[in-house]
This record gives C-alpha cells, sequence and structure tokens, in this order.
C-alpha cells in the first residue's frame, strides 16, 4: 500500500522522535559500597553521566558449508562491554567511587578481594545498572520511554585524565568500562504505542 510521503504524514509518524541527549544512567551501587554514599552521592552519577549508550544485540553466526554455498544459522547470543563518560566533580567524588569498587573487587597492594562473590548480595561486587531514554513533556526531568536494565555488571576498566598545562577552557571527564552477563528492556509509560519489552519470565 502506497504511504502520503507529505510533510504533515511524515511529522504525524516521527513526532518528536528520540533524541539521543535525553536519558538518564543510574548504578545501583553494591551493598558494601552504597552503605557509604548518602543519596546526592549517588545522583552524581545521574547528573554527571557526559555520554552512554543503549546496550547492543548481538547474535552469532553459525556457517555451514552446503554443496558450494554457505547456509547461515542463528548462533548464540553475545553481550558487548558496555561504557559511560562522566564528567569530574570538583572532589572527584565518582572517579573515587569506581576506584573504590575496582579495589574492592581485586586490592592494588594486598591483592585482595573484599568483595570476592559474583553476585549482587552484600558480599558481591556485581550490580544492576539502567539507562533510560527521556522524551521531553512537560515535567521538569521529561518521561521514560524505554528502560534498559544491564544485570550483573561491574567495572573492569577507569580510564586515565590527561593533563596539560594547556588544557583551557574545560573540564576533566573520564571513562568507565563495564562487564555484564545480559541485559532486559521494559517499555514505559512515555511510549504511546507499547512497543515490546524484552523481559523474560523464568520458570523455577
Amino acid at each position: 500500500m502506497a504511504i502520503n510521503s507529505n510533510v504533515s504524514q511524515f511529522l504525524s509518524k516521527i513526532k518528536q522522535g528520540v533524541k539521543p541527549n535525553m536519558y538518564q544512567v543510574s548504578i545501583n551501587w553494591p551493598d558494601a559500597l552504597g552503605q557509604a554514599k548518602g543519596t546526592n552521592d549517588k545522583d552524581l552519577v545521574d547528573i554527571l553521566c557526559k555520554s552512554a549508550a543503549l546496550p547492543a544485540s548481538n547474535l552469532g553466526v553459525i556457517e555451514v558449508p552446503f554443496r558450494g554455498r554457505t547456509v547461515k544459522i542463528a548462533g548464540d547470543r553475545t553481550f558487548d562491554t558496555w561504557s559511560a563518560t562522566f564528567i569530574n566533580d570538583e572532589d572527584m567524588k565518582i572517579r573515587a567511587y569506581f576506584e573504590e569498587w575496582l579495589a574492592d573487587i581485586n586490592s592494588h597492594q594486598n591483592n585482595a578481594s573484599p568483595l570476592f562473590r559474583p553476585q549482587t548480595s552484600s558480599e558481591g561486587y556485581m550490580a544492576n545498572l539502567t539507562v533510560a531514554q527521556l522524551e521531553k513533556n512537560a515535567t521538569t526531568n521529561g518521561g521514560v520511554i524505554r528502560e534498559y536494565t544491564l544485570h550483573h555488571a561491574f567495572p573492569t576498566s577507569v580510564s586515565q585524565i590527561d593533563l596539560a598545562y594547556d588544557s583551557n577552557d574545560q573540564v576533566s571527564e573520564f571513562s568507565v568500562e563495564f562487564q555484564l552477563s545480559y541485559w532486559t528492556a521494559e517499555a514505559k509509560s512515555a511510549a504511546e504505542s507499547s512497543p515490546p519489552s524484552i523481559v523474560e519470565t523464568v520458570s523455577v
């Protein structure tokens, strides 16, 4: 069926679109770290996350030769690392918290692991992260269109911060790279057409 391609039809479909600068990142810090941080400190992540990404979805491919052709079959799912860049606050709190997180996974000098369990319990070093795609509306913070949860995530790298005499008119920033086991996605109230969520129910 032919689609009317005039401007009014286009605007009725795209509406306001999705703006990549409208997002929110939240970290459910491991319990051992979270106890030392007040609510305002945790909120620094939401405010000072300069850039992030919605996670990729990847399936491997099994190539099977057949009579001069290559037949492709769906393989195993993989999950890429996830990175975010943060603006440095004046006390360097956010960077210090990430450095502490890595040090509690494996300490610098003693080679110890204060958070030694690969889980989200009080002794675990993993946490769930959320990345929400927002839209602008009449509210202060905007509405949530879709929210991605990165499960069993933990940082593996906090980038260096370059220092230089000629680094004028800028605020320092750094990146953190996370590993994750899998992610889920949930459509939220700001999504008018109710797109599908990627949330599985596990039967025990």
